[in-house]
């Protein structure tokens, strides 16, 4: 077995406080990465009349949603934490659903989605409260812009799903 000690990054933080942070900071990410593969699922699998334009809004989404989980990751490793280290990883820390169905008609993509990101955005909420109560800025910081592309997400997926 490795030492971890080796890993312990260097800060000023109380770690006990932390850990309560990098918790929410894992969980968050772990449903990051479901959301991701969730979105590009979507992606890869719809169709029908609006085919190109939710092909394109899904495929921007997920290249957004991947692209902060190495900020997330990374935040953790900054409080002296670990973070996660794998699919099975993730797996045990999502909160999300994952959805294994043959067929999604679009107008249940779009909506699955919505759902999942306005879940992520209380995700994200869990996290400013811990680095508040840590007192650990930067991530409280950080998670601001984070919730505000999930909100955008979600609007987004709304708007699309709209009839008339």
């Amino acid at each position: 077995m490795a030492d971890t000690k080796a890993l312990q990054t260097p800060t000023d933080l109380n770690r006990n406080e932390t850990k309560s942070v990098a918790d929410a900071l894992n969980s968050a990410l772990a449903d990051s990465y479901a959301l991701y593969f969730k979105t590009k699922n979507f992606h890869w699998h719809v169709s029908g009349p609006h085919f190109r334009d939710y092909h394109l809004l899904l495929d921007d989404q997920a290249a957004q949603i991947l692209g902060i989980t190495d900020a997330i990751a990374e935040r953790v490793r900054k409080t002296g934490n670990m973070t996660l280290r794998s699919i099975g990883d993730i797996a045990r820390r999502q909160t999300l659903k994952d959805n294994d169905a043959d067929f999604v008609g679009p107008g249940d993509m779009l909506s699955e989605l919505r759902d999942d990101n306005l879940k992520l955005v209380e995700s994200f909420r869990a996290v400013k409260e811990a680095a508040e109560n840590a007192n650990d800025n930067a991530t409280s910081g950080i998670v601001d812009e984070w919730t505000d592309q999930a909100e955008e997400r979600a609007w987004f997926l709304f708007e699309a799903s709209r009839k008339g």
